[in-house]
């Protein structure tokens, strides 16, 4: 969540050079799926003993020491996904669905930040597993948002529920203030699957953020209602008496583009 300053001409043609050799040798990486999606990010300390566990050799937890970011060794994100299409503009299966991701903020085996997908849980059994191997079907699943201004700034309610047989649930209860946030602007990432640690995916996210509530930062608090259950079967040992929620981050648009891992 950093802000980049560009040092006008001169930086710009320099990045442009460095855009150009890149791409004459890099190994191309295949255009996969382009999806716009709402959401919503709870940043998580999670006992550092019980992540280490689901982290595959060669992984290693990747904690921010200062801004909105400090202290997170894991992400919450649960995720409207309004349109899901392939490269060339076809829906893509049903193309929507709801899910709810945990995403642990890493160091691969190169020293490269990425992003490890640790789990998930997911409305559309065709989802299941999933491109990283490790998604759920969430059987008992809802979602709901609701909008209301009443001569008075835009009041915001989200409710979502997953829950799969095996016991894993996540559920956020939320109300807030609604406000403009600030754009994040398109930066690849790598993103990991712990349960095959060799695949990954390059993620380019576009986004509109904005921080409701920050242990660190102290922005105006705008959270009006909140409450979270999580645990229950493989994800019981991160979500412990001790976890704790550091930042509530509501994502007012995100636009997604996907790329395999090159040959």
């Amino acid at each position: 969540m950093t802000k980049l300053t560009v040092n006008l001409h001169l930086t710009a043609c320099f990045l442009t050079l460095a855009s150009l050799t890149l791409a004459t040798h890099a190994p191309a990486q295949s255009p996969l799926e382009n999806s716009r999606d709402i959401r919503f990010q709870l940043d998580f300390h999670v006992p550092d003993a019980a992540l280490r566990t689901l982290l595959p050799p060669g992984f290693t937890s990747s904690v921010a020491s200062q801004g909105p970011a400090k202290g997170a060794n894991l992400r919450v994100v649960f995720t409207d996904r309004l349109t899901v299409k392939t490269p060339y503009g076809k829906r893509l299966g049903t193309g929507t669905t709801q899910l709810v991701e945990l995403v642990a903020p890493v160091k691969d085996s190169s020293g490269t930040e990425s992003q490890l997908i640790l789990g998930g849980l997911t409305a559309d059994p065709s989802a299941v597993p999933g491109p990283f191997a490790n998604y759920r079907l969430a059987t008992t699943h809802t979602m709901r948002r609701t909008v209301s201004n009443d001569s008075g700034p835009l009041i915001e309610q989200q409710d979502w529920v997953f829950l799969a047989p095996t016991g894993e649930h996540l559920e956020m209860h939320i109300k807030f203030e609604r406000g403009f946030g600030f754009h994040l602007p398109p930066t690849p990432v790598r993103f990991y699957s712990a349960q095959l640690p060799a695949f990954y995916q390059t993620i380019q996210q576009d986004q509109q953020l904005d921080i409701l509530r920050n242990l660190t930062t102290t922005p105006p608090d705008r959270v009006k209602e909140f409450s979270i259950k999580a645990g229950g079967g493989s994800y019981a040992r991160l979500f412990d008496d001790t976890a704790q929620v550091l930042s509530w981050d509501n994502i007012l648009w995100l636009d997604r583009s996907v790329t395999s891992k090159p040959e």
